[in-house]
């Protein structure tokens, strides 16, 4: 996968649409369908959000997924749509008898970090805005699913080819998940060989087009020993101590190590934990690290250094200790993929004129998505925002500005209706 100087060149070549693509979208968007559909999101603007702050107040944390991928289907089925639940809990949804594709796909992750512990968690702010875990990551892209599930059927939006568009709304984005509702779509779902494009919906706004994937490892390590009291056991091996000098250890190579400003290099100890009261040993401590790269190579440098760091504090506890020995458990629970866009690709180009349509300044980015299962496969996908503002995401304080969502539905329309036609 290339690096950062690679997504710039394309940022600036890319930056002028292609003209033969602004007037298919200037002749699509003249169309009493297209302008029929688009109407329906700013008549509808206040059902949108009222649809968005109720399937945020259910709790959607990754691997619990399930309350809310119900409410999606019973809502799909509402508008019409065909809507079933897969193997791997994604909802899927079709608009017509057709089975066999071949399909666009319009999706977005149901999971969330964090979860309300009760519905009044969401609340819908006197400034407009809406309050409260997930209301923008990803209820944004969920609530532009529900809109476009609804306008789709409401105002009889046909594509001009043998293709259709078909809604997921899937699991496992988050966090530990994987991606694993993608990785199912695209190696093992009876859809698997049907999609030709993916566009998917995360967070909100429209100033980002995710073309290229970020690749990422995580892994956890767990560090045992005997334990002890504080006191009369000083001396045995703590595992605490040597989980304190992992990090320290491992920050040391990665600052030594770093070459900025490419590849751009990501890590971040997520979770530490270890111990039950305050003068006792430890019988056991663990930490999470996720690593990123925009270059997978030095991901795998990094993992080669943290498994170095690990034994090296283990090694240095043991010395020390008096009493007792340390164990260490490394365990990888996660691998993002990376990749990019195939050469070719109409998704890009579209997109770019589209935006130019609509008066979007947009600028293409690295990120680790959904995006990332088919862009490593070699697939067209991109990740992009559902419009609207906001803030906060994976903590308690997220928000959600609907100001202005109706561009960015107005855009996946206008894009899912070029990749339906093309």
């Amino acid at each position: 996968m290339a690096g950062l100087p690679d997504t710039a060149r394309r940022n600036s070549a890319a930056h002028k649409p292609d003209p033969r693509y602004q007037k298919l979208v200037a002749e699509l968007a003249s169309t009493q369908a297209v302008r029929q559909t688009q109407q329906f999101f700013q008549k509808n603007r206040q059902w949108i959000t009222d649809q968005q702050i109720q399937l945020c107040r259910i709790a959607a944390p990754t691997f619990f997924e399930e309350k809310r991928a119900e409410h999606m289907a019973a809502q799909f089925r509402s508008f019409g749509w065909d809507a079933k639940m897969d193997r791997a809990g994604n909802i899927v949804a079709y608009s017509d008898a057709n089975r066999e594709g071949p399909f666009v796909a319009l999706t977005a992750h149901l999971d969330t970090v964090l979860a309300p512990r009760q519905a009044t968690d969401i609340q819908l702010g006197k400034d407009g805005r809406l309050h409260g875990p997930g209301v923008s990551d990803n209820g944004a892209g969920l609530a532009a699913l529900l809109a476009f599930a609804a306008a789709w059927k409401a105002e009889h939006t046909i594509s001009a080819s043998d293709a259709s568009v078909v809604l997921i709304a899937n699991v496992g984005e988050e966090g530990e998940g994987n991606l694993s509702g993608m990785r199912f779509l695209c190696r093992q779902s009876p859809l698997a060989n049907k999609i030709r494009s993916y566009l998917v919906l995360d967070g909100p706004g429209t100033d980002h087009i995710t073309c290229q994937a970020l690749a990422s490892r995580r892994f956890e390590v767990t560090l045992s020993g005997p334990g002890g009291h504080s006191w009369s056991d000083h001396g045995t091996v703590n595992p605490n101590h040597a989980l304190s000098r992992l990090v320290h250890l491992f920050n040391e190579t990665q600052y030594q190590a770093a070459a900025p400003p490419t590849p751009r290099t990501s890590y971040n100890f997520g979770i530490v934990e270890g111990g039950v009261s305050i003068n006792s040993i430890p019988t056991q401590a663990r930490a999470k690290i996720d690593l990123r790269s925009e270059d997978p190579r030095r991901i795998d440098e990094m993992a080669r250094d943290f498994t170095e760091a690990v034994e090296q504090s283990v090694e240095i506890e043991n010395d020390r200790a008096s009493a007792g020995k340390l164990l260490a458990k490394l365990r990888e629970i996660g691998a993002r993929p990376g990749g990019s866009l195939p050469t070719g690709s109409l998704l890009l180009p579209y997109l770019r004129a589209v935006d130019a349509h609509l008066g979007i300044r947009s600028q293409l980015d690295c990120a680790s998505t959904d995006a990332n299962i088919p862009l490593s496969m070699g697939l067209e996908a991109v990740s992009i925002g559902a419009g609207g503002q906001g803030g906060g995401a994976h903590t308690p304080e997220e928000w959600y500005d609907p100001e202005g969502r109706e561009r960015g539905l107005q855009r996946i329309l206008l894009t899912l209706c070029l990749l339906l036609a093309a």
